[in-house]
């Protein structure tokens, strides 16, 4: 089996030749793979060590950003800003620094912002590099997101607060980032014919021991937004892998109620997210992507404890029904023999 039959065999709930491994890595990594294995493309990473990449898709932005030359931080169609941060020595990362729907306070205003238009995109560009991937690997994206959008459009605290104190507002505002971003999904699956296995919704729901919202606001203001992309997107014969970080299990029925395929990352050091307890209430109803931790032990630990992690997680989440990955992006800094441990031990697994 290739990269594409081996995670398509998972996705089926087929037996493959042996466990699919993905692997997530940020720009840091990516280049210092490019360095230890001699090659100049990121595929030909994963091509030379046989993993089993599930590859990200986007599209492009043609749309017109206002931004003030005289700024330095970018903006994105949102009308977000970000400005980097230095995390440590060489690594930026973004942060939000402008939050465009903060201090709106009428129905009225939100009506008047420019929501970004389904019309902005490159879909015919978008469609033909999908079609090209999926010759070859499983296909993931574009990146989508409800709550997730609105907390950098309105700051985390006023989004929050906006689910008990302003729930009209935060409706209103749901709707048109919905709607935008649907109608731009359903552009490139029709686009895309078949191209796109999978798309990818990310609304992160937990923190390390609890929920963000309660189970009813979930309920209440993501739920029937959720479903009915997850409709659209199951009507274009594509799945949806849905990433939320932290200790979402109350939640977990609900996603699998709204169509959600794929879940991603199990973060099992969170409460409730025990590995095994949740393979033993889902594992029949969903299939699982992630697992292996990625706090400590895959960018601290040693080789072997990564080793000793991984076959845990593929002990406890699978194998059948179990994409590997880590928890997250490994991050910079991540020691490379430390992935490979987690490449090596998913592909050495006896099924």
């Amino acid at each position: 089996m290739n990269a594409r039959e081996r995670v398509l065999a998972v996705l089926n709930r087929e037996k493959p030749d042996r466990v699919p491994v993905d692997i997530w890595l940020v720009p840091e990594l990516v280049e210092q793979f490019k360095k230890e294995l001699n090659v100049e493309d990121e595929l030909d990473i994963y091509r030379k060590l046989d993993v089993d990449k599930i590859v990200w898709l986007g599209i492009p932005y043609k749309g017109v950003i206002l931004k003030d030359p005289n700024e330095h931080q970018e903006i994105n169609h949102w009308g977000v800003k970000f400005e980097a941060v230095q995390a440590n020595q060489g690594v930026e990362y973004g942060e939000v620094s402008f939050n465009p729907l903060k201090g709106l306070e009428t129905l009225e205003e939100l009506d008047a912002y420019p929501w970004p238009s389904p019309d902005d995109f490159d879909y015919v560009t978008a469609a033909a590099e999908a079609k090209e991937l999926a010759k070859e690997f499983v296909t993931l994206g574009p990146w989508v997101s409800l709550f997730e959008v609105y907390c950098q459009m309105r700051g985390l605290e006023d989004a929050l607060m906006d689910t008990v104190m302003n729930p009209e507002f935060l409706h209103k505002a749901l709707d048109y980032i919905a709607d935008s971003q649907g109608e731009m999904v359903r552009r490139f699956l029709e686009a895309a014919e078949g191209a796109i296995d999978l798309v990818f919704l990310s609304d992160d729901m937990g923190s390390q021991t609890s929920l963000l919202m309660s189970p009813d606001s979930f309920d209440e203001f993501l739920f029937p937004r959720m479903k009915k992309w997850c409709d659209m997107i199951h009507s274009y014969g594509a799945r949806v892998l849905f990433h939320t970080d932290g200790a979402s299990e109350p939640i977990i029925p609900r996603l699998i109620e709204a169509g959600v395929d794929v879940l991603n990352p199990i973060q099992h050091v969170c409460t409730g997210m025990d590995c095994k307890s949740i393979k033993a209430k889902y594992g029949d109803k969903i299939i699982f992507h992630g697992g292996v931790e990625n706090q400590k032990i895959l960018p601290f630990g040693t080789a072997e404890e990564v080793a000793q992690e991984t076959k845990m997680c593929l002990e406890e989440l699978g194998p059948q029904g179990y994409l590997p990955c880590s928890c997250h992006f490994a991050q910079a800094g991540t020691p490379i023999a430390n992935v490979m441990a987690l490449i090596e031990t998913v592909q050495n697994f006896s099924l």
